[in-house]
């Protein structure tokens, strides 16, 4: 086994509860390479208004059963650690509130010491657009059973770029000063973004608020690097978290040369290479890690 240089490190992975997300698979892989991992977890209302002839197939892929998964708490993913024999702890809090960032590190400090590895991976989305209410009577959703498109408003506004943007800003802000406070001298920032963040229709504030975070990530590597910290961001694809139908699936690889949808280990694999020492010199960059789909889609 080649060794990554994780051993022993401290991660904090926000947006962990789902077992079948993204942030569950990079706990995981985080963890199997000696790190210790505190995930933070919301676990959302449910209120992504979407196709009422689905609602209530919560038990096979689509988005009534993502929305499952993601009312959990983050049990059964920090106890799949554990039963592997790694140290793992979890707490919940809703990142929309700037306040909870500071308490969200103390939280994992006091748990498990300081944190070498932030993995930005929680997000809020809802499907908006900028057509009038008029115009969306006869939409359909984006996909089979899925987001039921809204005029962007303050709230949907504010409710992506509170999670997407601000608190990753926050959230990396919050690491350097503990950082340069003990005086440390090696860190890893991955923040996860999406393709197609320089725009797509139907999903307005998500994507730019994406785009946002990848802004923000450029700054920091520039900024943090004499301190030796370096930021990267992985930018999926479609990733099967659960929400995709067999329907969805079908439609989505005609877009991608892989001919197959990722996996929540295909980004895992990434943010872990960007966290091991194999990467000490990588910083700035962002990793698009999607099949090919960025290469054949475009809005």
């Amino acid at each position: 086994m080649i060794d990554l240089g994780l051993e022993g490190k401290v991660a904090l992975v926000t947006g962990g509860n789902n077992p079948y997300g993204i942030g569950a698979a990079i706990s995981k892989i985080l963890a199997s390479q000696g790190a210790v991992v505190f995930i933070h977890y919301f676990r959302h209302s449910g209120d992504i208004p979407f196709d009422n002839d689905h609602r209530k197939n919560v038990n096979s892929p689509g988005l009534p059963f993502f929305m499952e998964q993601q009312g959990k708490t983050a049990d059964e993913v920090v106890d799949s650690i554990i039963e592997e024999g790694g140290r793992s702890a979890s707490w919940e809090c809703d990142l929309k509130d700037p306040k909870r960032i500071p308490d969200l590190f103390d939280r994992a400090e006091s748990t498990f010491g300081p944190i070498d590895i932030l993995v930005n991976n929680a997000a809020d989305y809802i499907a908006d657009t900028f057509l009038p209410p008029a115009l969306l009577r006869d939409e359909k959703p984006l996909w089979e059973g899925g987001p039921i498109k809204s005029t962007v408003t303050d709230a949907t506004h504010d409710r992506h770029f509170g999670v997407n943007s601000r608190a990753v800003a926050l959230a990396i802000a919050e690491f350097a000063r503990r950082f340069v406070e003990r005086k440390s001298k090696w860190g890893r920032i991955i923040n996860i973004s999406a393709d197609l963040a320089w725009g797509a229709p139907g999903e307005v504030s998500y994507r730019a608020s994406k785009y946002a975070l990848e802004s923000y990530s450029r700054s920091a590597a520039s900024e943090l690097g004499h301190l030796g910290i370096t930021v990267n961001v992985v930018s999926p694809g479609p990733i099967q978290t659960g929400y995709m139908t067999p329907d969805i699936v079908k439609a989505l690889i005609r877009d991608i040369p892989l001919q197959r949808v990722g996996r929540p280990d295909d980004i895992a694999n990434a943010v872990v290479f960007f966290a091991s020492e194999h990467a000490e010199w990588i910083t700035g960059q962002v990793l698009f890690v999607h099949g090919g789909h960025r290469m054949n889609a475009g809005i």
